[in-house]
């Protein structure tokens, strides 16, 4: 691996100096705090070409020599306009200014939306300025709602945890905050994401047509990236609402060269419910509470190297006390994050990238009924270590490369019981360790004007090792039980693969495109679900010698066209993926069946398929902005041992998908949004019959997930009111009055969540009434539905 890299680096390098053209090459950042603009591009007039900075705001550009004229522009600022006569390598950093009005009429000639003209096929990049500006649940702004407004991304349910795209599980998806992995991104039970809206700059969604530089899931990869901290000067935000405050300082360790940004917030859930129950209730000491840190340090060593520190650490706490019934229950998990990059430039054309990331991910659930205590623990820790290389040769070429390794320690689940002072022999944890590498080279070039190809291959392996103890169950007549014992880095189980992902866009001459893309993947990391309890015990496990990998393919393809001088962006998309080696509890099986036992002796193994259709119609500019999302979809599972064999729809199958978001600027001082939601009801698995067996009632049930849910749908609307961005003075030199902005800004926003009071139901149950021995009895299936209507209002500053 590592002489592969120093081969590719060494003719990379060569190649750079062997070049006659010259190159231009940079940052562009905000003008007001020094951050990197990573979805800003450069044009050139006189080519018409030009290119897109990378996610740390680099640009590179290789042209003949000659005088251009030269554009930097991002969305939401003005454009720079550079007139450079270029002979030679010029490094230009450029700072861009905020527009000071809308630029909704402000478009660079020649140059189309990358709607139309990117190689980006079922992707999608949130601004976190819209976000902010759209309804939130109890006031609290999140992406992963936000993302779930996107065609192709939903949730299981109100308040289920992770997100689903296109028919693929909560664990197909990769999501990264800062380049370190997120092993739940759930707060509250799946209400609440980890990302703290104030701490985040950008966020980016790769559906489909994953580039080979991302790998280890099969359906999406989530790219969240923290705010780097301001760098000319120290500023403070914050929000109080109705469930969670928040607070957040930036500033700069040195000015232009270093800068810090500290985001907390926390609930106060516990401190209401505290108030709510007094001391003599039995439930006294009941509570929930959530909090979450990030913080992150940035600094420019030289002209040609930065590092990047960055951390999270998020914790949820539940408890419930019944002090009649002896009976209490704890319920603490949570992410810690930590990632280190270093930047590098060793020409104007390769770009470096080093990280070191540490991930940590630890559930725990315990419950004591008078003298007996049962307790379970789940989690995994990674440490990687990974680089990245960018080489732009000239404008029709945009190469990647680099390699990363991961080490995995995974404790599927450990349990301990203690009855007073006597504690049960429940086996010892286990921990099962693991070794993950990848090696990938992609280039993204333009065979012509109209046709441009991204092209990659990715090479994975996964080595399962020691200590280890492998239980063999036998049948107690002709086998017995037996244990393998493996040592420190034995290796049990290895695995390799190549994975080819393939893109590519047509341009048409009406200002449209034909995208297709084509990737095939394997995930080594799976989540499984006890379906048997209702407790949030999904565990991680590894692949071993037993659970495979899993492997998919996606393929896809979509047309694109941008209407009204680019106000209007419009796609349909279609996309099939199939899935082998996919993972589930055996049915009934319980959290305490593996004591001294491997957890994949609990499993079995299946294929899965999904395939829908997608559109999408934004609009981009205006007082009126928003876009309507429509998805068509179809999820089935094929499991051997579970449904008889049977194919059955996934939990996660939802027919029809439908969202309308919009956000109208009344003027500088009124914003009002609203998003509508309607989706076909969830699947799950109800009693077909019943039937009295020894004066038991008995239950038969039907088809795995065969029954559906009511539709679920709502309207949510939200204003925001800001405060006066200027006031008047006096220029003492002219005795004029003058437009000054204010130091201090704040707004007040107000959301309406579930404005018709629907009752969306969040799971169904039996319910029987009357005795069956005296000719009474009756069943009914009753709903269980979690939010009313539910008005909230947030206080937000800055200064």
């Amino acid at each position: 691996m590592l002489r592969f890299l120093l081969v590719s680096f060494l003719c990379l390098s060569f190649g750079a100096f062997a070049q006659k053209k010259p190159t231009l090459s940079g940052y562009i950042t905000d003008l007001r705090n020094g951050e990197a603009l990573s979805y800003a591009k450069v044009f050139v007039q006189e080519l018409k070409t030009g290119a897109v900075v990378n996610a740390y705001g680099f640009y590179s550009l290789t042209i003949p020599s000659g005088n251009y004229t030269i554009e930097f522009r991002a969305d939401g600022f003005q454009i720079q306009v550079l007139t450079i006569a270029l002979s030679e390598n010029q490094t230009r950093n450029v700072e861009l200014e905020m527009a000071v009005q809308e630029t909704k009429d402000i478009r660079v000639t020649g140059k189309r939306s990358d709607n139309v003209t990117s190689t980006k096929l079922g992707q999608m990049e949130l601004k976190m300025d819209q976000v902010k500006t759209l309804p939130a649940f109890m006031g609290e702004v999140d992406v992963v709602k936000t993302l779930q407004l996107l065609p192709g991304v939903s949730s299981v349910s109100e308040g289920g945890q992770g997100f689903y795209v296109r028919g693929g599980g909560p664990d197909q998806n990769l999501v990264l905050l800062d380049e370190g992995v997120v092993y739940n991104a759930s707060h509250l039970f799946g209400f609440f994401s980890v990302f703290n809206a104030d701490a985040i700059n950008s966020v980016n969604l790769i559906k489909g047509g994953m580039p080979a530089n991302f790998g280890g899931r099969l359906s999406s990869v989530l790219e969240v990236n923290m705010n780097e901290g301001n760098l000319k000067q120290i500023k403070v935000k914050g929000g109080i609402g109705a469930i969670s405050s928040r607070l957040t300082i930036e500033g700069p360790l040195k000015k232009d060269k270093g800068s810090f940004i500290v985001s907390a917030r926390r609930t106060y859930i516990d401190l209401i419910a505290k108030a709510a129950i007094p001391d003599s209730s039995p439930f006294a000491g009941s509570g929930y509470f959530f909090y979450d840190v990030n913080a992150k340090l940035n600094y420019k060593l030289s002209a040609k190297d930065r590092i990047y520190l960055s951390a999270y650490y998020g914790k949820d706490i539940f408890s419930f006390k019944d002090k009649n019934g002896g009976f209490k229950v704890e319920m603490p998990w949570g992410n810690g994050i930590g990632a280190l990059r270093w930047n590098h430039l060793f020409t104007s054309k390769l770009f470096m990238n080093t990280t070191l990331t540490y991930s940590d991910y630890k559930f725990q659930f315990a419950s004591t009924q008078d003298e007996f205590r049962v307790a379970l623990t789940s989690g995994i820790r990674d440490y990687t270590t990974k680089v990245d290389f960018s080489y732009f040769p000239n404008p029709k070429h945009r190469i990647k490369f680099g390699a990363a390794y991961t080490y995995h320690d995974f404790t599927p689940q450990g349990l301990s019981a203690q009855n007073d002072t006597v504690t049960f022999n429940t086996g010892s944890i286990q921990h099962l360790y693991s070794h993950e590498t990848g090696l990938y080279a992609l280039d993204e070039f333009d065979l012509n004007d109209a046709w441009r190809f991204n092209v990659g291959l990715r090479y994975s392996t996964f080595s399962h090792v020691g200590p280890f103890d492998r239980y063999i169950k036998g049948d107690g007549i002709s086998t017995f039980d037996s244990t393998i014992h493996y040592g420190r880095n034995d290796v049990i189980a290895f695995y390799q693969g190549l994975e080819p992902r393939f893109a590519l866009r047509y341009l048409l001459p009406d200002n449209s495109s034909i995208k297709a893309g084509y990737a095939y993947n394997y995930q080594y990391v799976h989540l499984v679900t006890l379906s048997a309890v209702s407790l949030p015990t999904d565990i991680w496990f590894p692949t071993t010698d037993l659970a495979k990998p899993e492997k998919g393919f996606q393929t896809s393809i979509g047309y694109f066209k941008n209407f009204d001088k680019d106000r209007y962006e419009a796609s349909v998309e279609l996309y099939y993926k199939g899935m082998k080696n996919l993972i589930e509890f055996k049915e009934g099986a319980l959290p305490g069946d593996n004591i001294n036992d491997n957890t994949d002796n609990l499993l079995v193994y299946g294929e899965g398929w999904a395939y829908g259709a997608e559109f999408f119609l934004k609009k981009t500019q205006g007082a009126f902005t928003g876009w309507i999302g429509y998805t068509w979809a179809k999820t089935e599972r094929r499991f051997p041992d579970i449904n008889e064999g049977n194919v059955y729809p996934a939990k996660y199958d939802r027919r029809h998908d439908l969202t309308v978001v919009g956000t109208y600027k009344l003027n500088e001082r009124w914003v009002f949004s609203a998003c509508f939601i309607y989706a076909t009801g969830n699947t799950l698995t109800l009693p077909s019959s019943w039937y009295v067996q020894d004066q038991n009632l008995l239950f038969q049930y039907g088809p795995r997930n065969s029954t559906r849910m009511a539709p679920y749908h709502r309207l949510d609307i939200s204003a925001t009111l800001y405060g006066k961005k200027f006031k008047t003075k006096t220029d003492p030199a002219t005795g004029l009055d003058i437009q000054v902005k204010k130091a201090y800004q704040s707004n007040w926003s107000f959301s309406v969540y579930n404005v018709y009071n629907r009752m969306n139901p969040f799971f169904l149950y039996v319910d029987n009434n009357g005795d069956f021995m005296s000719g009474d009895f009756s069943l009914k299936i009753k709903q269980v539905s979690l939010f009313p209507i539910i008005p909230s209002v947030t206080w937000n500053f800055e200064f």
